[in-house]
């Protein structure tokens, strides 16, 4: 069947430059990404309720919210926050798969149901439900170095001019400014003037909500079928008013007598902000911080992109000295990544090249793989294209690695055409048609048992399941087309540009000098390989032994090899997250985070700091005593340090400003999280929670993680010594004042903690009215006692008169989690341990130290991890399984296969003992380098146990068949491993950005691909005598077809394109007797 293509070349060229074109067409259309999508679907709600506290969030609105919300379609967890800040948040995170659309759709469902059960002013400042990815996308500075610009204006402008824009990018999930700055009309009330003249905050309301008012009369002229007119008058009225001016002039009160109270006299008033939540600069200058998040499932890099584009378009409209940083941008990372892989795909070609050239000798021959290389490479873009998968670091490992394995192909072919020129001394033509009857069976099989190691893989679920679907499918198809290549291209190539010069003399350069010098210590080698194969390969004893030994080996090795998930990678942020002592103002917490960001700004290696203070970007909660700064690193090339060491640095100079402060990266893999390290809950299962018990166990808890040695950077919010102080109303005293319990508590919220009554239109965007009163009147505890309430008779009656104040402390912060409440506990695995050694610290931990109906839960990347369990184990012996399926059905036998299979726990130790070497863990990427040398390896055995029984079947004894089936398959097998190898090399010792993937993808596959070859050569020769002894003669029924599937197929399509020659030949003869 290929011998067709030796005839037809330009059929064999088309067909690759047809692969090719297909290949670079998807390449264009295929989207970027850092990983494939693996995150699962989160809907996030959000709730806003001014002046309550934490406590009151959680009883009022969210646990309505959650019993509504619980055991939703296709739920893991859900997570939920609330802070005195008056602001809460709601996470569902959904199995992976789910549809986000739908998964909104349901929640929003679930909600409508408990809406009414809600307080008033949650509904109307609204519950807000979003699919978005939990890890920010983009985080985007606009600053001014004007000083009349403060954080109000440039917050406003961001809001009016930039954020309506990008809303509007296609993928954006959401884009929002940290913190409450928006305009607002705030009203301040003072309630000494209000006392003075007897008015009470209802009446103010009620008066802007009378006078301040959207009018809608309608038309003039109307005939509504009655009178006809002949002119029709629209009437207007001006409508809510939207200048401070207006709301002073608001009527509070009037007589008869001409004398009139307006606002102005009992209230200051001024187009201000909403809220005062927030500090914000960037190096220094006051600063809009802009968070940008992705809908689920779009393309980040096109969606960051987009927003460039815009931010440039809308740059030359900003004010003088106005302008914006990216401090924080997800592609940055993968953009460096993966052109650091495409410098590797680059180096491991050339590499792979020096190699090819040094085994074959001649520059013709190195040519042909570095031609089909590329074909099969750029081949595999169309499966991606066909199955849906992304471009990413994952899919560019998978391509990397192939280079190894796709050139292998083509030097069995080139190599079996330069034996066969010389040992029959036929023309290149020649040689290749004989060789292809010779070889293709061979190359058929590896093709198979390579793609076999790949397809069970594929079929995997979960997280881990998409990461080896997206590598599998990546690697089998490269392989596949290099099988079609090697039997197409690559014999067609050798006709058109190898020659025969074996046996005669050429002029020797340098060059040849080396090579024959070469070729002739290979020559020894070889024949000591022979003489060493004599000795060991008929005694059982040493085959065993080895074996054995190999596999107590991986045993100890992997004892010792700490286990992993997905590395964190240095991607150039770290994340500083500030706690003040519990009742800190905003002010001492930003004076805190401002001596952060001066000292970090004079650390080398850092770029920008940008601080924020009243928000943590962690859980993304509100509070006074909150900070965060997001460090900017320098590009990778440009600093000398890495992470970790700036990291290390930061804590050594920040250790005394006052405050708890630790260092956090972005999360490993986007939307799992919105940090590095591991991330657990300590929660309460008991029916009532008492918080300062809760609180006192937490404490308990942490001290005994920190005395462990595998965890640092531990952190928690919850604290319950907040101080606060409780309201107590004397039911008897209020009534006999005449005073409503429901109206003084109303009174208070507005005064103290501000109301939202109504809202206006200006700049073309929609602001809220607030009242409340003046900051000076609500300082201290005692201002409380000294404010009013009008009672049942008009009179003002002093708070002190029937409530009492009593000073507490409890949490500012609450997060709870499936329902209970709950501290969220986050850190880092200490130096020289993974997040799996970590996980099972803290496991051990909370057996030995929790009390009764308390209990840890994991969330983001580690609540997959922690479920993880033996898959690797699983996932090999699937591979393993499946592998032997294929060989046996090659084969025809059951037993001969298990050469193949035994001699695979040698490149086993290999990965691990290299992984150990390096200091790497054994995580998904180490993972992925064995299930590709379960194919390597079992490539390199079959093409010795194919040629064995071929020998076999022409008549040589089993020990005689495994001798020269080794001896003429050493070089090919040496040439394609070390060619492998080669291309690893830039792996193992990457640095920058993406290096702990590089190298433990590159470490694991060469560690095993070297101890495999060097060993397998020896091993495999003794194993196919073993079971090939097992297996001759013996068969399952009478007349057995023994021959490989493979070749037998060969064979079947040579003897049918023969037997058409020969009929061909006898009609001609016919046709010439008759006539």
């Amino acid at each position: 069947m290929f011998s067709k293509f030796i005839q037809r070349p330009v059929l064999a060229i088309a067909i690759s430059l047809a692969i090719i074109f297909l290949g670079i067409l998807a390449i264009a259309t295929r989207p970027i990404s850092q990983f494939p999508e693996i995150a699962p679907p989160r809907v996030n709600i959000f709730i806003a309720y001014p002046g309550s506290s934490a406590d009151v969030l959680v009883k009022s609105t969210l646990i309505p919210l959650e019993r509504a919300i619980n055991g939703v379609k296709g739920m893991q967890y859900i997570i939920s926050d609330a802070t005195s800040a008056g602001e809460a948040t709601i996470q569902i995170i959904f199995e992976p798969g789910t549809d986000p659309n739908a998964a909104v759709v349901n929640v929003k469902t679930r909600v409508d149901q408990v809406m009414n059960n809600l307080p008033p002013l949650v509904q109307r400042e609204g519950v807000i439900i979003t699919p978005i990815q939990p890890s920010m996308l983009m985080y985007v500075n606009l600053f001014s170095t004007d000083k009349k610009a403060d954080e109000k204006f440039l917050y406003n402008y961001a809001n009016v001019n930039i954020l309506p824009e990008l809303q509007r990018i296609s993928g954006m999930g959401r884009a929002t400014i940290l913190g409450s700055r928006q305009y607002a009309m705030r009203v301040w009330l003072k309630p000494d003037r209000m006392r003075a003249y007897n008015i009470s905050t209802e009446e103010v309301l009620e008066a802007i909500d009378e006078q301040s008012v959207i009018g809608r009369p309608g038309r003039l002229g109307q005939s509504s079928g009655k009178t006809a007119q002949s002119i029709e008058y629209v009437l207007t009225y001006k409508g809510r008013f939207n200048l401070p001016e207006e709301y002073e002039d608001i009527i509070i009160r009037a007589n008869p007598e001409g004398e009139i109270l307006m606002l102005k006299d009992i209230a200051e008033v001024e187009l201000g902000s909403e809220f005062f939540d927030i500090y914000s600069n960037k190096d220094g200058y006051p600063a809009a911080s802009m968070v940008l998040k992705q809908n689920f499932g779009s393309n980040a890099s096109k969606v960051i992109d987009d927003v460039k584009v815009k931010l440039k378009e809308l740059e030359k409209d900003f004010p003088p000295g106005m302008s914006y940083e990216i401090n924080y941008d997800v592609s940055t990372f993968v953009d460096a990544s993966i052109d650091k892989v495409l410098h590797t795909l680059v180096e491991a070609f050339i590499l792979v090249a020096l190699v090819v050239f040094l085994f074959l000798g001649d520059l013709r021959s190195t040519i042909i793989p570095a031609i089909a290389v590329p074909v099969s490479l750029i081949g595999a873009f169309v499966f991606m294209q066909l199955f849906g998968l992304t471009i990413n670091m994952i899919t560019l490992f998978a391509l990397v690695l192939a280079i190894g394995i796709v050139v292998d192909d083509a030097i069995v072919v080139v190599e079996a055409v330069h034996a066969k020129m010389e040992e029959e001394n036929l023309s290149p033509f020649k040689a290749v048609k004989k060789v292809l009857g010779e070889i293709s069976g061979a190359i058929i099989a590896i093709t198979l048992v390579m793609t076999a190691v790949f397809i069970p893989v594929a079929f995997m679920t979960g997280p881990v399941g998409v990461f080896y679907r997206q590598f599998s499918i990546t690697m089998a198809s490269s392989i596949v087309l290099s099988g079609l290549v090697a039997l197409t291209l690559t014999p067609v190539l050798c006709a058109m540009i190898l020659k025969n010069n074996h046996g005669k003399p050429k002029k020797k350069s340098p060059i040849d000098l080396f090579l024959d010098w070469f070729n002739r210590k290979f020559d020894k080698v070889t024949d000591k390989y022979e003489g060493l194969l004599k000795l060991i390969v008929n005694r059982k004893v040493i085959t065993y032994s080895i074996l054995l030994a190999f596999g107590l080996g991986i045993f100890v090795v992997n004892e010792e090899l700490p286990s992993g998930f997905i590395p964190n990678e240095d991607q150039g942020m770290i994340y500083a997250i500030i706690q003040t002592p519990p009742g800190s103002t905003l002010e001492l917490t930003n004076e805190v985070s401002r001596k952060l960001q001066e000292i970090a700004e004079e650390i080398d290696g850092i770029q920008s700091v940008s601080s924020l203070a009243g928000y943590e970007i962690l859980t993304e909660g509100r509070g006074s005593n909150a900070g965060t700064c997001l460090i900017n690193l320098k590009n990778w090339s440009e600093r000398h340090h890495s992470v970790k060491e700036i990291i290390e640095e930061l804590e050594e100079e920040t250790k005394d400003l006052g405050a708890v402060i630790e260092y956090f990266e972005p999360p490993a893999v986007p939307g799992y999280g919105a940090s590095d390290g591991f991330s657990l809950r300590m929660i309460d299962k008991n029916s009532t929670v008492d918080y300062q018990e809760f609180d006192q166990v937490n404490r308990d808890f942490m001290e005994a993680l920190n005395k462990r040695p595998e965890l640092s950077g531990l952190f928690t919010f919850f604290a319950a010594n907040y101080p606060q102080f409780e309201l107590t109303i004397d039911n008897k005293l209020a009534m006999q004042k005449g005073v409503s319990i429901g109206k003084a508590m109303e009174n208070l919220d507005i005064l103290i903690g501000s109301t939202y009554e109504q809202g206006f239109i200006r700049f073309g965007n929609f602001f809220k009215v607030y009242t409340q009163s003046a900051p000076e009147y609500r300082k201290l505890p005692s201002d409380i006692m000294n404010l009013f309430i009008k009672n049942e008779e008009g009179e003002m009656v002093p708070y002190s008169a029937f409530m009492k104040m009593e000073k507490k402390q409890g949490p500012n912060e609450i997060t709870r989690f499936n329902l209970y409440t709950s501290s969220s506990i986050k850190g880092v695995p200490a130096n020289g341990y993974t997040s799996g050694d970590a996980i099972e610290a803290i496991q051990e931990v909370a057996a030995a130290t929790l009390p009764n109906g308390y209990d840890i839960a994991w969330e983001g990347l580690s609540y997959d991890e922690s479920r993880r369990g033996n898959e690797a184990i699983y996932i090999f012996i699937v591979v393993l399984i499946f592998v032997y399926l294929v060989l046996a059905a090659q084969y025809e036998s059951f037993i001969i296969p298990l050469a193949v299979i035994l001699s695979l726990p040698i490149g086993v130790f290999g990965s691990f003992l290299m992984l150990k070497f390096m200091g790497l863990a054994n995580d998904i990427y180490a993972q992925i380098g064995l299930i590709m040398l379960v194919g390597l390896l079992g490539k390199n055995a079959v093409l010795i146990v194919e040629f064995a029984i071929q020998k076999h079947q022409q008549g040589s004894t089993i020990l005689e068949a495994a001798i020269i089936g080794a001896k003429v398959r050493f070089r090919p097998i040496l040439m394609t491993s070390f060619a492998f190898i080669a291309g690893l090399i830039p792996l193992v010792i990457a640095t920058g950005a993406g290096a702990i993937g590089n190298r433990t993808i590159g470490s694991s596959a060469m560690g095993g691909m070297l101890f495999g070859t060097l060993f397998g050569v020896v091993i495999v020769p003794g194993l196919y005598y073993i079971f090939g002894s097992l297996a001759d003669g013996k068969t399952l029924i009478r007349d057995e077809d023994e021959t490989p599937l493979s070749e037998d197929y060969v064979k079947s399509q040579s003897n049918a394109s023969l037997i058409k020659k020969l009929k061909k030949l006898l009609s001609k003869k016919e046709l010439k007797d008759g006539q």
